[in-house]
């Protein structure tokens, strides 16, 4: 554009939208808060009343010179007493301080309590357990501005009905104490070492769904053997999950790999259950001896197998459990007599059976056995559903094998241990 002397500089529209959408500094747009600052703990009220109330540093105040050239730019604040002690705060950076730090409208920085628990894990007896002693300062659900709390523990990873426990319910408290101890049998070394425990605190609502507080994950590696370990933390959102609409394809894509190899290594590592048996050889009682009544069946001596328990078993059911039975058969079987049930317990996944069975057999047959110990669930009018099972022999393996001889080893002993149960059992027959 060429302007001759003499005349009046004139400007086209199109010039002068170009000039205003020129490439320059870019400049925050200023909003009605801007107008109405909310003081952050790092400001002073000398610093809402300055003078600079454009929202931008002055070039010439060494102090927003100083914040420039330390790379924080517009949003950064200055602390008074930097560059000489003369140093303002920005209103821009006043506004966002504070909407960060005393925002009490945003359920991220609502606070929702804490939550005090034990942990003691016994090897011995192979059980977690977990003493839930007190909440505080929980966030309010109902319109009284109280709540009715309770704790849930989950064992990650497992089916949530099979190992969810539960406290008792406090009515209207932020405060709630339980003073409850809730115990998982059945944990194993190996359970410890790559099983995480989540704690939940929700509100009972009788007339609506239940509504959740807050959470917490504990590694259970965390936790030493026969060693109490206190927690005193605060409660959590849960993890946030990925929106698909905020993903483009690729991301979608990768997503949904990923979660299906999580499917997989969560379907892998998920168990059928566990079962707690009893095992003992009786040997043959001396000749001329008393024997007693109840003992006469087993004067020539035998294998004493006691189903005591199970725990987290499979649901099978519609209705999240089970109604589960135990079988013993001690193979080869020529005679098909060596099988034995023990009763149903209905709608349960943790059921405790304590039922004991007596094989006569001589020790120099039992070492050519194998017992095989399964777990079934009792439909009416339909065949029922395999759970799982174990076999004990010289030709299995791992823990098996090794209760297995720590039986023969110490004759007259009463050897107990927890097994995995397995979906695919050797031999079994998967029908009833």
């Amino acid at each position: 554009m060429t302007v001759q002397k003499g005349k009046r500089m004139t400007i086209s529209i199109q010039e002068h939208m170009a000039i205003n959408v020129c490439p320059g500094p870019i400049r925050p747009i200023r909003q009605i808060s801007s107008y109405f600052p909310r003081l952050s703990p790092t400001s002073s009220l000398s610093d809402s009343l300055s003078p600079n109330q454009a929202g931008f540093p002055s070039t010439t105040c060494p102090a927003g010179g100083a914040a420039l050239a330390a790379g924080g730019g517009l949003l950064s604040p200055v602390s008074p007493g930097l560059a000489g002690g003369g140093g303002t705060l920005s209103l821009l950076s006043s506004v966002d301080t504070s909407v960060e730090i005393d925002s009490g409208d945003s359920d991220d920085n609502t606070s929702l309590g804490t939550l005090e628990f034990d942990l003691l894990y016994e090897s011995a007896s192979s059980s977690l357990h977990c003493t839930i002693l007190r909440a505080k300062g929980l966030k309010s659900m109902d319109f009284n501005g109280l709540a009715d709390p309770y704790v849930k523990l989950h064992l990650l990873p497992g089916a949530c009905k099979a190992n969810k426990l539960k406290t008792k319910i406090v009515k209207n408290n932020l405060n709630p104490v339980w003073n409850e101890t809730l115990t998982y049998c059945g944990i194993t070394e190996e359970d410890m070492s790559r099983k995480t425990l989540r704690v939940t605190v929700c509100d009972e609502d009788k007339l609506t769904h239940n509504e959740f507080i807050g959470e917490l994950r504990v590694a259970l590696r965390r936790v030493k053997p026969d060693q109490p370990k206190h927690f005193n933390v605060c409660l959590e959102h849960p993890p946030p999950l990925a929106s698909p609409t905020a993903m483009n394809s690729a991301l979608r894509g990768i997503s949904c790999y990923l979660r299906e190899w999580e499917n997989e290594q969560q379907q892998n590592l998920e168990e059928r259950g566990r079962l707690l048996l009893c095992l003992q050889f009786l040997p043959p009682a001396p000749e001329g001896g008393d024997v007693l009544p109840e003992m006469k069946e087993r004067f020539k001596g035998g294998l004493c197998v006691g189903v005591r328990r199970c725990a987290h078993l499979a649901a099978m059911d519609v209705n999240g459990f089970s109604d589960p039975y135990v079988k013993t058969y001690l193979k080869p079987d020529l005679k098909k007599k060596s099988k034995h049930k023990t009763a149903v317990i209905k709608k349960t996944l943790n059921p405790e059976f304590n039922e004991e069975f007596f094989y006569e057999i001589t020790f120099n047959e039992l070492a050519g056995k194998t017992l095989e110990v399964t777990v079934w669930d009792y439909d009416l009018g339909k065949s029922n559903d395999f759970i799982g099972g174990v076999s004990l022999g010289c030709h299995s393996q791992g823990d098996a094998l090794q209760h297995w001889i720590d039986c023969l080893k110490n004759k007259g002993t009463k050897v107990e241990r927890w097994h995995t149960l397995t979906n695919d059992l050797p031999g079994s027959t998967f029908q009833e």
